[in-house]
């Protein structure tokens, strides 16, 4: 499944199994930590997309490039 996300006023297409709807939830939680870390809010302008496995959010780069975060 996919659901478009807003962070920062940037909206993000994320992509997770739909038997996994706990992951969004998750991934809200997490980037509400990181909402004062100024390195994750420069890298997060260059996000294209964010695919869902399991407790891991895999970020992708607009360069193809990826960037793995735990959400748990």
């Amino acid at each position: 499944m996919t659901k478009v996300i807003t962070f920062k006023n940037r909206k993000v297409p994320v992509h997770y199994p739909s038997e996994h709807k706990t992951a969004i939830q998750m991934l809200h939680n997490k980037l509400r930590e990181m909402e004062l870390n100024f390195d994750f809010r420069r890298k997060w302008k260059r996000i294209a997309s964010v695919e869902m496995v399991r407790d891991v959010a895999i970020l992708q780069y607009n360069d193809g490039t990826k960037l793995y975060m735990e959400v748990s």
